[in-house]
């Protein structure tokens, strides 16, 4: 069994395409298909179901493909391993983020990364905080940035606080509030809001806010991207509550001070059990050493 057949499974899963996975692992589909033929007939089981109209993996296939994505992880880590003994970072680097992001230049830092250190391939991903804690945890992702209540702190992996912040509230430039420069959440709670789906991190903070006043709210928007809040927000379908910080990304929109807003920390995130070198690079172009991590 070769690293080689690993990647061209797992291009074939990802993609569900044998042309497609032969595209991105730069080799014809003919070859493609030699390799996973061969790595089957070895194996003594059919790895995916070839249909006119896809590819999909059999039970053989999905209970391979966990594994060989830990073969090749595995190899590429000691690969990397190596270089920074003789002093180059390469390999790559995997990090994730919640859209609102504020603490951080997440595409200047990468940028800056990227010029240091340019045979590290940088994948992005973007999603939720608990997620993203999770991938972590599993070694899918390096390097995390998110944003989660003050009663909360990511559990299992190294933490460093960013920064802390309050939400604002965000209204359409024709709403009744608009002019107002000050507003609370017991006024707020007689609007229509949208927000981030319920029990996600960027949800709890402004449900826990409003639950502690005593008060109930109508969330009838629930959407997974703050460019969509606003762009909700902005026809005045409803109001929203968002970060302080990032709110001025923001167009089409007006953002009010709240009195007693809820407030929210951002944390960077990365392995307890040892960064890789790529991500300990990172974290250095960031200001942060990986040992202050808790």
């Amino acid at each position: 069994m070769e690293l080689q057949q690993m990647r061209y499974v797992i291009a074939v899963a990802e993609t569900s395409n044998f042309t497609r996975a032969a595209e991105r692992c730069l080799v014809v589909q003919s070859a493609l298909s030699h390799q996973i033929a061969r790595l089957e007939r070895e194996l003594g089981a059919r790895l995916f179901e070839r249909t006119s109209r896809r590819v999909r993996l059999t039970p053989a296939g999905a209970a391979f493909l966990p594994a060989a994505r830990q073969c090749l992880d595995a190899a590429e880590r000691a690969a990397a391993e190596v270089a920074a003994a003789v002093g180059e970072v390469r390999g790559r680097l995997s990090v994730g983020l919640i859209p609102t992001v504020a603490a951080v230049d997440i595409p200047g830092a990468l940028r800056d990364f990227r010029r240091k250190y340019p045979q590290v391939r940088i994948d992005l991903r973007v999603g939720a905080s608990d997620d993203l804690v999770d991938q972590v945890t599993d070694g899918a992702i390096d390097v995390a940035f998110l944003g989660l209540p003050t009663t909360a702190r990511p559990q299992g992996v190294a933490v460093h606080e960013l920064a802390r912040d309050r939400l604002v509230a965000v209204v359409a430039p024709d709403h009744p509030l608009a002019s107002e420069t000050l507003v609370n959440l017991h006024r707020l709670a007689s609007e229509v809001f949208v927000d981030l789906p319920a029990g996600t991190a960027g949800r709890i903070q402004s449900d826990q806010a409003f639950a502690a006043a005593g008060l109930d709210r109508d969330v009838a928007f629930e959407v997974t991207s703050a460019d969509y809040i606003a762009r909700l927000v902005g026809p005045g379908l409803a109001v929203a509550m968002l970060p302080a910080a990032y709110a001025p990304q923001l167009t089409g929109v007006v953002t009010i001070e709240v009195t007693d807003a809820p407030a929210r920390v951002e944390y960077v995130i990365w392995s307890r059990v040892g960064s890789t070198p790529a991500a300990t690079a990172f974290l250095a172009v960031l200001g942060i050493p990986t040992h202050t991590g808790n």
